[in-house]
């Protein structure tokens, strides 16, 4: 059943097409991926749904309704939104941060209960708790970002880009920490640079090339795609540059 339904969405800005008739969807209890390149429209997708950019003409659907345009309406229906670039206060502290996610709600004592819970997923979180946000590493802000979304008990999860100018290390973790949110009911709209790891984590996925959807399937249906091992796993690239390698190698040998 699909808890998302985008259809024929446009969004420009000025004369420029940031998106051109987008269809998609996402059904409930999925990971999707989005996956392309920069200047795409991936971040337009993702702020069209959060109502942070206005779309000029399609629909966006969600459980069979109309969605609101409005962010906080957007966010009091179920859809938050985990922003590139690890936007946290930083001149708020770790706790503080987390219970703006929690502001539409009035539940307090299953605040504190998520609040916690944050904390059990992210203990270094908890051990930072009263730290400034802007003090944090770039993984600790990562983390306290998709702590606060969670903190707004959503129904579906947007995330933009997560594992942007992380270390590997840390890359794995958060992809770890998107299988494990989704495991526990959280339905995912993920935009990620990283394809290889994007498609390993994703349910289905769609590759969106200046504004237009171009591919769309399975996530491992589309790892095996040629153009997309092509086009953004760098496959040929990457075996190119070996055999070049391996020929300098064998020149230099023989001189």
């Amino acid at each position: 059943m699909a808890l998302i339904e985008i259809e024929g969405l446009h969004v420009a800005y000025g004369g420029i097409q940031a998106l051109q008739g987008v269809s998609l969807h996402v059904d409930e209890g999925e990971v999707v991926t989005i996956i392309g390149a920069n200047g795409a429209g991936k971040s337009s997708l993702l702020n069209s749904i959060s109502g942070l950019v206005r779309y000029g003409s399609g629909e966006i659907i969600y459980r069979d309704k109309p969605l609101p345009t409005k962010p906080h309406q957007v966010v009091a229906h179920g859809i938050v939104q985990v922003p590139e670039g690890r936007q946290v206060f930083a001149n708020l502290t770790v706790e503080e941060n987390l219970h703006l996610g929690a502001f539409l709600r009035r539940d307090k004592v299953e605040i504190k209960a998520d609040l916690e819970h944050v904390y059990t997923r992210f203990p270094r979180l908890k051990e930072r708790r009263e730290q400034l946000a802007g003090s944090l590493s770039g993984g600790e802000q990562q983390m306290l970002v998709i702590g606060r979304g969670l903190m707004a008990r959503p129904k579906l999860m947007l995330l933009d880009e997560p594992s942007l100018g992380l270390a590997p290390l840390l890359v794995a973790e958060i992809f770890r920490i998107v299988r494990d949110i989704n495991s526990e009911g959280t339905t995912l709209l993920l935009v990620e640079q990283n394809a290889r790891k994007a498609l390993s984590v994703a349910d289905r996925a769609y590759v969106l090339e200046t504004g237009n959807i171009i591919r769309e399937g399975r996530g491992m249906e589309l790892l095996k795609d040629p153009m997309v091992q092509e086009a953004y796993l760098g496959t040929k690239r990457a075996a190119e540059r070996q055999r070049r390698r391996r020929g300098a190698r064998f020149s230099a040998s023989e001189a």
